[in-house]
């Protein structure tokens, strides 16, 4: 079976589990949504969603973040961890907004990746969501799949969004994304995970690779 076929089949599963996809952070506007996606590095998305009602009550917009203290930015989003670089990103990139983009969020990968704190998946996830930008965000979770699933050789998160956009459709690449996220957590999590009873792992996965 080649990879092509592999990859065509996953996504037949994928569609049989998860037919719809919704946007798991929640928010109102590509800016709430490029904020939720900075807090949710290293942060489940129901604690961002948990921490963020509280900071947008405060601060909705780039105007209303920039003249925030950061530390109460600080102390709002303390729950999601690693609160003071993120508070330093989100108050500094607000103000790049205002002085660089007229308040708005950019629509391009290259200036998403320019902001304090943004990397290629963050600007990933916000070009396909916010803007409906083709794009397939990788993150640990979705490398971790694709090496289990033999999607990707596993060298890293940049090789695996490459193999995989080789395999999935462009219009797709964001639903599969998401697939990718809520498949992962219901039945192939990186600890605790039985072989046999993952729709995918128990036909496709090597369980060489899944006892480690």
């Amino acid at each position: 079976m080649t990879r092509q076929q592999k990859a065509d089949e996953i996504a037949v599963i994928l569609d049989q589990y998860f037919t719809q996809t919704p946007i798991p952070l929640d928010h109102v506007d590509p800016y709430t949504l490029l904020v939720a996606v900075l807090l949710s590095a290293q942060c489940t998305d129901v604690r961002v969603n948990q921490v963020t009602p509280a900071l947008f009550d405060r601060a909705a917009t780039p105007y209303e973040m920039a003249e925030l203290p950061v530390e109460e930015i600080q102390s709002i989003i303390r729950p999601c961890g690693l609160s003071k670089n993120k508070s330093n990103h989100i108050s500094r990139l607000s103000q790049i907004l205002i002085d660089k983009h007229d308040g708005t969020v950019p629509e391009t990968l290259e200036a998403l990746e320019a902001l304090p704190g943004v990397g290629h998946k963050t600007a990933s996830v916000v070009v396909n969501q916010a803007f409906g930008i083709p794009s397939f965000p990788v993150d640990t979770h979705i490398h971790r799949l694709a090496y289990r699933w033999g999607l990707s050789n596993g060298k890293n998160v940049v090789k695996t969004e490459a193999d995989l956009k080789k395999v999935f459709s462009e219009d797709t690449w964001g639903k599969v994304h998401l697939q990718f996220i809520f498949f992962g957590r219901k039945f192939c999590p990186a600890r605790g995970h039985k072989v046999d009873d993952c729709p995918i792992c128990s036909v496709y996965g090597m369980k060489s690779r899944l006892i480690k």
